[in-house]
C-alpha cells in the first residue's frame, strides 16, 4: 500500500498482520502497533527523540550479558514486571505468592537437603534460619515442590555479579516434604542498589528516583500440576518498602524476622545473635514451566555501581 498520511499508515501496517495464522500472535502484534503509533502521536515524538529511543533499546541489548540483564531490569523499573505478575496469578480474593523473578536467577543451583546452609564462601552477616511452607489456595500442603532460593550478599551483590564470591554462593535448591515444608540456613539479607551504569540508571536519574531495593529473599517454586511462581519475600523493617526501585513490594509478601540473642540456635556452632524467619507460600493449580534464566554465569569484574 502506498502511504498517504499518518493515519492511513497505521491502517496499512495493521492490514499486513492479517495473514498471521496464530490468532494470539495477530492480536498481540496489532495491539502493539496501535499503541505504539498512538503513543508517538500523543507525545508528537520528534525525529531526535525517536533516534534517542532507538539508542536506548540498542543499549539495553548490548548491556544484557550472561551475568547481567538490563532488559529485565528496565521492565521492573517501569512497573511492567509486577503488573504482568499481578494480572496472571491468583485473584483479588484468593491471591498467590507470585512476585518478580528479578534479573539475577541462575538455573542449575545445587540440590540440597532441607536445613542445609547455602553459604558457600565467607560472607559477613548475622546467621539466618529460614523455614518455609508451601500450600495450595485451599491451604493444603504441597509436597515434592522444587524450591530454588537465592539472595544478595550484605554487600549488595548477587553471586553472579561478584567474582569474589564462590560460585552458587547464597543459592540452593530444596524439596518440600510431606507437610510442604522446606528449610535452609543463610545470612540475613540487606537492601542494595540496582546497577545504574546503563539506561535504567539514566531513567532513574531523569525521574529523580533512587536505585535501591529493600532486603528480600527469592524463591522459584515448581511442581507439575501447579503454576510455577517466582516470589520475593521482603523484610518488615526495611525503610525502602514504600519506594522500591522495582515496584515489587506487595503486602502479602512482607515477612517478619525474629532476632534471637539469648536462645540456642538450631546449629550449636552459632553463638552470636541470630535471626529466624517463617513464611507460607501459596501456589495455585496450573501449568508448571520454568522461565528463561535472566543470567547464566558469574561476572569477571564487580559492577561499577557497586
Amino acid at each position: 500500500m502506498i502511504i498517504q498520511d499518518e493515519d492511513q499508515l497505521t491502517a496499512a501496517v495493521l492490514a499486513e498482520t492479517e495473514r498471521a495464522d496464530d490468532p494470539r500472535v495477530k492480536e498481540i502484534v496489532q495491539a502493539l502497533v496501535r499503541h505504539l503509533h498512538d503513543f508517538a502521536r500523543e507525545v508528537r515524538l520528534t525525529e531526535k527523540e525517536f533516534a534517542a529511543s532507538l539508542d536506548i533499546v540498542t543499549r539495553l541489548g548490548r548491556l544484557t550479558t550472561p551475568s547481567h540483564n538490563e532488559v529485565r531490569l528496565m521492565a521492573g523499573s517501569l512497573g511492567l514486571s509486577t503488573l504482568v505478575s499481578l494480572m496472571n496469578n491468583g485473584t483479588e480474593d484468593n491471591p498467590t505468592s507470585a512476585n518478580l523473578l528479578g534479573p539475577f536467577w541462575r538455573q542449575g543451583s545445587p540440590r540440597m537437603d532441607n536445613g542445609a546452609s547455602i553459604v558457600r564462601s565467607p560472607t559477613e552477616g548475622p546467621p539466618l534460619f529460614f523455614s518455609g511452607r508451601i500450600v495450595d489456595t485451599e491451604g493444603k500442603a504441597v509436597a515434592g515442590a522444587e524450591v530454588d532460593v537465592w539472595h544478595a550478599s550484605p554487600a549488595g551483590l548477587y553471586e553472579n555479579q561478584d567474582p569474589e564470591q564462590a560460585e552458587w554462593n547464597l543459592r540452593g535448591k530444596f524439596l518440600s516434604d510431606e507437610e510442604g515444608v522446606f528449610a535452609f540456613r543463610s545470612i540475613k539479607p540487606s537492601g542494595y542498589p540496582i546497577p545504574t551504569d546503563g539506561p535504567v540508571g539514566d531513567l532513574l536519574t531523569a525521574l529523580k528516583r533512587h536505585p535501591f531495593r529493600p532486603a528480600h529473599l527469592h524463591a522459584l517454586i515448581h511442581k507439575p500440576g501447579y503454576k510455577t511462581i517466582a516470589s520475593q519475600l521482603y523484610s518488615h523493617d526495611d525503610p525502602i518498602l514504600e519506594t522500591d526501585a522495582q515496584f515489587g513490594v506487595v503486602q502479602r509478601l512482607i515477612g517478619t524476622y525474629e532476632r534471637h540473642e539469648n536462645e540456642p540456635a538450631p546449629d550449636p556452632e552459632v553463638t552470636e545473635p541470630w535471626y529466624s524467619l517463617e513464611f507460607t507460600f501459596v501456589v495455585e493449580p496450573g501449568e508448571a514451566w520454568l522461565p528463561t534464566p535472566p543470567v547464566s554465569a558469574q561476572a569477571r569484574h564487580k559492577p561499577d555501581s557497586a
